[in-house]
């Protein structure tokens, strides 16, 4: 399976996502209703009164913190019988708790099994599922638990999380309005219904119900990082940053305090404050987040400063989605200016970007990474290394591709302004030209405008095709569809309504080297923030982008540093999108009058 099909094109990978699922399977009372459980079998037998102990003996290492001794417990329990669903379940808990997100779900699995009739069971595991994902198994599992125990806040509110990252929006609005007429003061309640609206990109309404949740309990850690990510798109960066501060210490577990500091990481980048920012968002490989990447490779990471790469095999992973590897890749050629002659570079890529690459940088040897799906955590590896002979792919270490940002841009004066730095393939550039000929006089404008993702709040990064209709209207504009995935709906309306769009006879997802040549060729990309517009840039196109309020890219300037002569057109908040429209429109009459679009 390849990173595309695990990771396709995103916005930009690793957002902070909302956070309203509550619950803890380590929780004082819910470590107490086991110690009960524990206090009730008929121990008429030698083995399960050892097994008792040995689980007696873990619940007290999970009380201490000590998750890996419980672990140890746990499964010396199950040695003695591995049908013990208590054991189990105790195993499971150990295993969330140390982030080991793939084994704690295998072990509620068979707890759930071996005791079907135990709701606290099927309601952590809900609550692991709806973390990881499996947003079905977890609405399944939450019902069953409030079959047994209607009303229950955190069971409803967390049924809430699964519909609202089902986009059933409605649904969970009911589910928590229903509960919130009996529980008006539950700040769980109100900070969930601030996600649903913040999901839906309107942060100033978010915003109200979050600090509800604050005013019921001032102290509540998940509503104050809620409020720093509606508060940074409503323009209050600095504000944003004190309530990330303040709620890092009460994060509930690893994986709430990884997403926290996830946030605050961008949050800083956002206010230009690198290279401490750069060197925060190391956080996106903690291991604790489900999208973080494992690395196999036979090698060391990289601790070392610049002036100690002289001389190295030093391996480039390219990491996240499509248009993180060409953003970050934009530091690629400092390294290979770091490693010198008498080093070598090796770049592992999404095999699409491969040829881009090696164009771009003939020194280096280039190749496509792989990744697999383990336990369900991404799991990447470097095929093309393996397969060298006689030691040429050994390397000395590796290092993330986003990594390479603090090493190699510690202040903002340190990033190239140049016009893009990847190469697409000249031929196909001069075949581009003619077929763009063919469609007759006009500014040949290529068009994105959604991402292959649109799952929870994701879809607030994106319109409704029908919003760029005065763009595709433009008098004087030829219009071309770069958009990948299947558009014939959105085509066939704009057809109807006497648009013409000419979609080229190729791959839009996979071949990209033509979409790079063609991107090139074209007077004019334009899109949000995904691959295809990034893509753009980095080849040297000339591209207009539509950005995000909440866009950490800009690094506190009034452009964008990785590709210096990219054109904006930022969105002031998640639904202006009109207003950013117009301005494309306007800014397109002109290049039409002008026959330049920069």
């Amino acid at each position: 399976m390849s990173a595309a099909e695990l990771a396709p094109e995103l916005v930009h990978a690793m957002a902070p996502a909302a956070q309203g699922v509550v619950g803890d399977s380590a929780s004082p009372e819910a470590l107490r209703k086991l110690s009960r459980q524990l206090a009730s079998p008929k121990l008429a037998v030698k083995a399960q009164r050892k097994a008792l102990e040995k689980l007696k003996a873990a619940l007290m290492a999970i009380r201490a913190g000590d998750f890996a001794l419980g672990a140890r417990r746990a499964l010396d329990a199950l040695r003695i019988d591995e049908t013990n669903g208590l054991a189990w379940h105790v195993l499971a808990i150990c295993r969330e708790k140390s982030g080991d997100l793939g084994q704690a779900l295998l072990a509620y699995e068979a707890a759930l099994k071996l005791l079907p009739n135990e709701t606290d069971v099927a309601h952590d595991l809900g609550r692991l599922a709806q973390q990881m994902g499996y947003l079905d198994i977890a609405e399944k599992l939450l019902l069953k638990y409030l079959a047994a125990d209607p009303g229950h806040v955190e069971a409803t509110n967390n049924l809430a999380c699964v519909q609202r990252d089902q986009k059933r929006y409605g649904d969970a609005v009911e589910t928590l309005r229903a509960l919130l007429g009996v529980e008006p003061e539950s700040p769980v309640l109100w900070n969930t219904l601030g996600t649903v609206l913040s999901d839906q990109g309107d942060m100033t309404t978010a915003l109200t119900f979050f600090e509800e949740a604050l005013r019921h309990d001032p102290g509540f850690a998940k509503a104050r990082y809620n409020r720093a990510n509606a508060r940074q798109p409503l323009g209050d960066a600095l504000g944003a940053l004190e309530d990330l501060d303040a709620a890092l210490p009460g994060a509930e577990s690893p994986y709430e305090r990884a997403m926290m500091t996830m946030a605050r990481a961008l949050q800083l980048m956002a206010l230009g404050r690198i290279p401490e920012g750069f060197e925060a968002y190391d956080v996106r490989l903690d291991p604790h987040l489900p999208e973080a990447m494992r690395v196999a490779v036979d090698a060391p990471r990289w601790d070392g400063a610049v002036g100690e790469m002289a001389g190295r095999r030093l391996l480039i992973l390219g990491e996240q989605g499509i248009a993180d590897e060409m953003l970050f890749g934009t530091c690629v050629g400092d390294a290979i200016e770091a490693v010198g002659p008498e080093g070598k570079v090796f770049i592992a890529v999404e095999p699409r970007l491969v040829a881009l690459f090696q164009r771009a940088f003939p020194t280096a040897v280039v190749g496509g990474h792989r990744a697999v799906k383990l336990e369900g955590r991404i799991t990447r590896y470097v095929p093309f290394l393996e397969a060298m002979e006689d030691g040429e792919g050994a390397v000395d270490a590796w290092i993330p591709m986003a990594s390479m940002l603090a090493l190699f841009r510690p202040s903002i004066d340190r990033f190239p302004d140049r016009r893009g730095y990847l190469a697409a393939d000249p031929g196909r550039i001069a075949h581009w030209k003619a077929e763009l000929e063919k469609l007759g006089p006009g500014l040949k404008v290529g068009l994105h405008w959604k991402s292959l993702v649109l799952t929870g709040s994701r879809a607030r990064y994106f319109s409704g095709f029908e919003r760029w209709r005065p763009v595709l209207e433009t008098p004087g504009a030829v219009m071309v569809n770069l958009q990948c995935g299947d558009v014939a709906e959105d085509l066939a309306a704009a057809e109807t309504a006497g648009v013409s769009i000419w979609t080229p006879p190729i791959d839009l997802k996979d071949d990209l080297e033509d979409v790079a040549a063609l991107s090139v060729a074209l007077d004019l990309v334009i899109g949000p923030g995904i691959a295809g517009t990034n893509l753009a840039a980095a080849v040297g196109g000339t591209a207009w982008m539509v950005t995000a309020p909440d866009d950490w890219h800009f690094l506190a300037t009034d452009k964008y540093p990785f590709y210096p002569h990219l054109r904006y057109f930022p969105r002031d908040s998640f639904d202006g999108w009109e207003d950013a429209i117009g301005r494309i429109r306007a800014a397109l009459d002109d290049a039409v009058k002008t026959g330049n679009a920069g």
